[in-house]
């Protein structure tokens, strides 16, 4: 346990005029409130808040928030109350320990409609007090440091927990190097088969290649030394976690990863940066697409650097990072670099972002959002996003997460520009409105009187401010139509189980579905997005959950003319539940496409035969095939355990084959009859859980097709 004497030492190596007293009062009071009680490890248990502490501590926070993480547990798991603790530390302190209190007990990876309401709640504990959610993170990397003596189960919910929720909201604020130590603490526990790999090769490499990264940062001081620079130079490699994301998101093996070396070099003014980055590039070759200017275009966060890659010693490309000390502190520290303290006053650094204004600019992008779905859904964009830079013809910078089409641009600058879009220049170039924008590129909308929201804009936007622009958009038109198509939808469906659609029982439903009011929920239900399953689910459950109706493959897609007949793509095999698109063949056929497959770029220059399809809300029947690519142990009886683990999902096996065989382990592709997307993921989770599973995968192959795509147009 860290000792109550090096805990008042951290911090007054940073805050020589701190409240000693306070933090000794602070420290003795959790340690009698948590007198008797012991960690799964069997350590005292106050030796987690004094480690939390601690981790603040190195961060050289304030005083209030130190205290804070002594008595974090305080409130929930001791005798200890509110008005106890603000009676002897103050009200501000009670504040904080309380709030961290109410984040502890929020279960954030819990049901999506939960999940989304737990996800408001966090921002609204992060609005009145940022300090709340930085006790939160550290407490959370403590306990993923020492997850080990957790139980199994509860290792595997914390780290997906972790790396979905925390790790993201870490990197958010700026902190990257929690961020990276969170998701690789995850890492070691959800798969520590492929990070033990990624590390033995990792030495492997080393050994082969000597001390590249000392050879480099030789080089590289060299450099600066000739063009008379004063900088330090620091190169390190990328945690296994890191390289484990490029090389599934680049779809490529370790050996023909090449950035796996990144190097950080400080100076002190803003304008050596800039010649820093020209000595660099005079001596390596800067590689195409990849310089970021963060400074002249901070992050919202307040990170600043400059970013490139260069091909270095034997073709070895790096990544390079340009900044000031002053910038590295806010890198380090992010939204907590404007509580860090130094000499004993607040830190005075330029760089740092104001947490209100930080949580404002986030929070005011999910007011907008009307049902507790759409609002998890732009949360996740927001927090898992990447950002480019664009400009518009005049010049002015707009920041959008990577992946962003013309759309969101078109929605970034004004509500009423995204409406009237009917299509886009990029650097001057007519371009789709489904193309993906890059760093720096200038975007022009077309504009046109008259034009109104398109359903297809829905799978080509991105952003969490134009998807539900459209959506409100879309419901706002023929809003009558839908309205008095809904109220018969409902009357059937409700009649369908002996029951009347009464206004008290419609104001019922919409009360239960979280939705405004009775027009509202027959606005929704005539337009399709509500199905009249879950409107008389929400007012007689114990009636319709007693319904065996599934949706058939005849009416499973909605958008079709009654004469077109469709089939699922083989190349991506979309599934009920997932974003569709259909692409239309002579004869009248329509291949239904997910609308991530990377086939469809193929009819990019073809935007006549796009279809905006989407699928039926309800039940669909087990019939739907999905190919799942999976790595077993080669032990007597594990095949029989996964097929009896899939039957036990309510999924049946209509193929099997094995791809690869070798003495420990089976690669086999799986063919798998499901109902929908959620199926499969209770189906991947199942497998997931299984010790003798090495991996598993959906296999999607771009050069399978549908017939109807050997047909000429």
């Amino acid at each position: 346990m860290i000792a109550v004497e090096h805990l008042i030492g951290l911090v007054r190596n940073y805050n020589p005029k701190s409240d000693e007293k306070l933090l000794r009062a602070a420290y003795e009071y959790g340690r009698e409130m948590h007198e008797g009680q012991f960690r799964q490890s069997g350590e005292p248990y106050f030796s987690h808040p004094a480690a939390v502490a601690a981790i603040l501590a190195e961060q050289r926070l304030d005083d209030s928030t130190i205290i804070t993480a002594l008595l974090h547990d305080t409130i929930e798991d001791t005798r200890a109350s509110y008005a106890s603790v603000a009676e002897r530390f103050g009200s501000e302190i009670a504040d904080l320990v309380d709030g961290v209190t109410k984040l502890t007990n929020l279960q954030l990876s819990s049901t999506e409609t939960q999940q989304a309401e737990n996800f408001r709640k966090l921002f609204m504990a992060m609005s009145k007090d940022m300090r709340v959610i930085l006790v939160k993170l550290a407490d959370r990397l403590h306990n993923m440091r020492t997850i080990r003596s957790m139980r199994p189960e509860k290792q595997l919910k914390k780290a997906r927990e972790t790396m979905d929720i925390f790790a993201p909201l870490a990197g958010r604020m700026g902190m990257q190097w929690m961020r990276e130590e969170l998701e690789d603490l995850a890492f070691r526990v959800l798969n520590p088969e492929a990070r033990l790999s990624i590390i033995r090769r990792f030495l492997t490499l080393q050994k082969a290649s000597d001390d590249v990264i000392g050879r480099i940062t030789s080089d590289m001081r060299h450099e600066l030394r000739k063009a008379r620079i004063e900088a330090e130079v620091i190169g390190r490699a990328k945690k296994p976690y890191s390289i484990w994301r490029k090389m599934q998101e680049k779809k490529i093996g370790f050996s023909r990863l090449s950035d796996i070396y990144g190097f950080r070099i400080l100076v002190q003014e803003d304008a050596e940066c800039y010649a820093v980055l020209g000595a660099i590039h005079q001596r390596w070759r800067a590689v195409p697409g990849r310089f970021k200017d963060y400074i002249s275009q901070p992050k919202s966060n307040g990170y600043r650097s400059i970013h490139t890659t260069v091909s270095g010693r034997d073709g070895k490309r790096v990544e390079v990072q340009i900044r000031t000390q002053a910038m590295h502190d806010v890198a380090e520290s992010g939204v907590a670099a404007h509580w860090s303290y130094r000499d004993g006053v607040r830190s005075e650094n330029p760089f740092a972002v104001d947490p209100a204004k930080w949580i404002a600019g986030l929070t005011e992008q999910f007011d907008a959002e009307e049902d507790h779905t759409e609002f998890l859904e732009a949360v996740k964009l927001e927090m898992y996003a990447d950002k480019v830079f664009c400009f518009t013809p005049k010049g002015d910078v707009v920041k959008l997460p990577r992946g962003a089409t013309p759309i969101d641009f078109a929605y970034a600058i004004h509500t009423r520009i995204g409406h009237a879009c009917v299509g886009a220049k990029v650097d001057g170039m007519r371009v789709p409105l489904w193309t993906r924008i890059k760093n720096g590129q200038s975007v022009e909308v077309i504009i046109a009187d008259g034009q109104t929201p398109q359903g297809t804009w829905l799978d080509i936007a991105i952003t969490g401010k134009a998807r539900s622009a459209i959506r409100r958009a879309l419901r706002e038109q023929d809003r009558d139509r839908f309205i008095r198509l809904g109220r018969e939808l409902a009357r059937a469906a409700f009649e369908h189980i002996g029951k009347k659609a009464t206004d008290k029982a419609l104001e019922t439903a919409a009360r239960h579905l979280r939705l405004a009011d009775v027009d509202e929920l027959l606005a929704r239900l005539g337009s399709a997005e509500l199905s009249a399953r879950s409107v008389t689910g929400a007012v007689y459950p114990d009636l319709v959950a007693d319904e065996g109706d599934e949706i058939g493959m005849d009416t499973a897609v909605i958008g079709l003319s009654a004469d077109q007949s469709f089939e699922r793509a083989r190349c991506c095999q979309p599934l009920p539940g997932e974003r569709i698109v259909g692409i239309t063949y002579r004869g009248r056929g329509v291949v239904v496409h997910a609308i991530d497959c990377h086939r469809l770029a193929e009819f990019e220059d073809q935007p006549r035969r796009w279809m905006d399809l989407r699928w039926q809300e309800g039940k669909h029947a087990a019939a739907y095939d999905v190919t799942l690519d999976v790595t077993i142990g080669n032990d007597a009886g594990v095949l029989g355990r996964i097929c009896t683990l899939i039957g036990e999902q309510k999924a049946n096996i209509s193929d099997l084959t094995f791809v690869d065989r070798k003495p420990d382990f089976f690669r086999l592709l799986v063919d798998i009859e499901l109902r929908d997307a959620e199926h499969l993921h209770s189906v991947i989770s199942a497998l997931e859980a299984e010790s003798d599973v090495a991996s598993i995968a959906r296999h999607r192959d771009p050069e399978r097709a549908g017939a109807a795509d050997q047909i000429e147009m």
